[in-house]
C-alpha cells in the first residue's frame, strides 16, 4: 500500500485495560451501524472482564493511527470437529466511519491471519449480516468464502433459561 493509504503511524496491537473505553464506543457504533442498538446490554465493566478478568472469553486487537484508536477487533477460539484443531472466530471488526478507505480494515483481518497461521487453527471465520453489502464485498476481495447452506442458531434470553431446565 502507498503512504497516502496508510499514515506513517499506522500500527496493530493487542488491547490493553486503557482501551476499554474506545473499544466500548465502537462497539456501541457497531450497533448502531447494524441497527441492532436495542439488543445492546455491554458495558464498559462487561467488556473489561470478558477480555482481562479471570477468565477472558474473548481476546482484542486495536489499530491505531496517529496515536488514535481508529479500529477493533475481538475474536475467540472455537474448536472443529472435522478437522480436529482450534480455528479462530472474528466476532466484530470494526473501523470508525472517519477512517474507512484506508485500509485498516483489511490490515486487521491479515492481522488476525497471521494469528489464525502462528495458532496453527484450521480455519478463521467469521458471520455477516446479508445486507451489508460493502462487507461482504470487501471479505470476498480479501479471499473470504461465504457458505450459503449454513445459518446460525441463538437461544438468549428466557428461551436459553427454558432450555436449560430438566
Amino acid at each position: 500500500m502507498t503512504a497516502s493509504t496508510i499514515t506513517a503511524s499506522f500500527a496493530i496491537r493487542p488491547a490493553t485495560p486503557a482501551d476499554i473505553v474506545h473499544i466500548h464506543s465502537m462497539i456501541m457504533e457497531l450497533a448502531v451501524f447494524e441497527k441492532l442498538e436495542h439488543m445492546v446490554v455491554s458495558s464498559e465493566a462487561l467488556l473489561h472482564e470478558g477480555l482481562f478478568g479471570a477468565r477472558p472469553g474473548a481476546e482484542a486487537i486495536v489499530a491505531e493511527a496517529d496515536g488514535e484508536v481508529v479500529g477493533f477487533a475481538l475474536f475467540f477460539h472455537n474448536f472443529s470437529t472435522f478437522l480436529t484443531r482450534r480455528g479462530l472466530y472474528l466476532e466484530d471488526l470494526y473501523v470508525r466511519q472517519a477512517h474507512r478507505g484506508k485500509g485498516y480494515g483489511s490490515r486487521l483481518l491479515k492481522h488476525l491471519a497471521r494469528i489464525a497461521v502462528e495458532r496453527e487453527c484450521g480455519r478463521f471465520e467469521w458471520s455477516v449480516l446479508d445486507w451489508n453489502t460493502p462487507a461482504i464485498d470487501f471479505y470476498k476481495s480479501m479471499g473470504a468464502e461465504l457458505l450459503p447452506d449454513w445459518r446460525i442458531c441463538r437461544v438468549t434470553g428466557a428461551p436459553l433459561t427454558a432450555l436449560a431446565q430438566d
